[in-house]
């Protein structure tokens, strides 16, 4: 049975990954990673992310205006777009690896241990590619939870909260571990191929089939 749940462990590795690289990519480019909502003009709600800032009215729809200078930006957003950068990246490039290393794929079935080396390294990439949209989200919601509970602000001064960017962000990462740690649980399986138990059995079936031509009179 776990030749034959290997090939779909694999298989759910990659899916699972492959949507938490998708989630980390939208998480980089949403402008909700804050959200401000103003008690004197609830008609408005002010969104702040990695690339602009946004205002969201009732009537008028989405507005919103790209960041002037990356230096001008506060330190978590800075890191921010550093880190999500370095997730997409290293997601795109574990899903090509691990992807060459399935068994699935038929391209290079009989080199199991370099197919082996790809789904490991494509698995550490996903690894590192959900600890790098997990930290960035978590370092702008502490900083937005400080900020919140700061009493040296005024009670008057809206406080900025939550956006949807990071529970996305959080999802994405936890997909691309997920991912990343099934991959590797079928490195761990001592299991031996399928195609190799095939060319086992005809081996031993050409073997059988000498002998019996040996030992006819």
């Amino acid at each position: 049975m776990a030749l034959v749940y290997q090939p779909v462990m694999q298989l759910s590795g990659i899916l699972v990954s492959l949507l938490g690289w998708v989630l980390s990519c939208l998480t980089t480019y949403l402008p909700q990673w804050k959200n401000l909502n103003l008690e004197l003009n609830e008609l408005e709600i002010w969104t702040m992310g990695l690339w602009q800032a946004c205002v969201v009215q009732e009537e008028g729809g989405m507005q919103c205006k790209d960041f002037d200078s990356f230096l001008a930006l506060p330190p978590e957003l800075r890191i921010s777009r550093i880190l999500m950068f370095l997730s997409n990246g290293s997601g795109f490039l574990g899903l090509l690896l691990s992807g060459f290393g399935l068994d699935c794929l038929k391209i290079g079935e009989r080199q199991q241990e370099q197919k082996k080396r790809l789904l490991l390294f494509g698995g550490v990439l996903f690894w590192i590619s959900g600890i790098t949209a997990i930290v960035p989200v978590s370092w702008v919601a502490h900083s937005t939870v400080q900020e919140f509970w700061d009493e040296n602000i005024p009670d008057i001064v809206p406080r900025w909260d939550f956006g949807e960017a990071l529970f996305v962000g959080w999802l994405a990462g936890f997909c691309l571990v997920l991912g990343g740690s099934l991959l590797n649980c079928t490195i761990c399986s001592t299991e031996v191929h399928p195609s190799s138990v095939h060319y086992a059995v005809a081996g031993q079936q050409d073997q059988c089939q000498r002998l019996e031509t040996e030992t006819r009179p």
